[in-house]
């Protein structure tokens, strides 16, 4: 596949340092974004929205620069692919699983385990090693998520059917993570960006037509938090976490998720007026 990027990666972009902390900041947005969204739409409609909107920004940027597309069939599959695992899989687990129940604590805990578990899939699917040192540090992270989301803990909701919809988000993030690092480390942005998208918005948008008709209420609140949703998560965070992908481990690129509790618990204190406790400070 042709190695050219989004305008995410233009030569006045930031140096390689900051990736890490641009994706970090954008990735833990979408909590705050989400919760401004939620009450006026649906989880599944949210998502057809963000999805959709996302799809044909990038769709006019990839015509409007000519950017190169997935030249055989086989491309195109594992583009698609991990569209749907990334985008479809992980974000309708996760809000399905949150419908039915299941705290955000519990459900940041379990796709908490996404470092882990993308850490031992690249030893086995990548054959990339893992030393003693981030061992330790894998374990500290997820100590430190635990302390983050640990006043969440508790009450049990969701049942069995809501624990297996958030196993699927992990599942969704971690196979998409490994498989763009074996199969599309050289996807363009903009055209494998638009292809991911555009797929993933037709299934959310199935999902939403049957379980919530694409009910939406139009107000101020919602169209800035679907814009932010699809412009800065959908196209940015998730840009810079397959620019990340391309220069570096998955394993790596993984532990970054680590960060996201802490920063999103720090930002729903500031925007959002949600309590930081003690203990969430340790945890960060």
């Amino acid at each position: 596949m042709n190695t050219t990027t989004a305008p995410v990666a233009a030569a006045t972009a930031p140096t390689p340092l900051l990736w890490p902390a641009v994706f970090i900041l954008m990735w833990s947005t979408g909590y705050v974004a989400g919760k401004l969204g939620l009450p006026y739409a649906g989880p599944f409609t949210l998502l057809f929205l963000r999805f959709g909107v996302a799809a044909a920004v990038l769709l006019a940027v990839a015509l409007a620069t000519r950017a190169p597309w997935p030249r055989t069939a086989r491309e195109w599959q594992h583009v698609v692919v991990v569209g749907l695992l990334i985008q479809a899989l992980q974000f309708s687990g996760l809000y399905a699983g949150l419908a039915l129940g299941v705290s955000a604590g519990v459900s940041a805990v379990i796709v908490g385990l996404m470092p882990v578990c993308t850490a031992l899939g690249a030893v086995v699917f990548l054959g990339e090693r893992v030393g003693l040192r981030q061992v330790v540090g894998l374990t500290q992270g997820l100590a430190g998520v635990a302390l983050v989301v640990a006043h969440k803990l508790g009450g049990g909701g969701g049942g069995v059917a809501g624990h297996l919809a958030v196993g699927l988000a992990l599942l969704g993030i971690t196979a998409g993570t490994l498989y763009q690092k074996k199969f599309c480390a050289g996807m363009d942005l903009r055209s494998g960006g638009a292809i991911q998208l555009g797929a993933s918005t037709l299934v959310v948008g199935v999902l939403g037509a049957w379980h919530e008709g694409l009910a939406v209420q139009w107000t101020p609140a919602l169209v800035g938090a679907s814009l932010w949703l699809s412009l800065v998560n959908s196209i940015g965070a998730v840009s810079v976490m397959f620019l990340l992908l391309r220069r570096g481990e998955a394993s790596r690129v993984a532990s970054l998720f680590y960060l996201i509790p802490a920063v999103t618990a720090v930002m729903g204190y500031a925007v959002l007026g949600e309590t930081l406790t003690v203990w969430q400070g340790v945890g960060v």
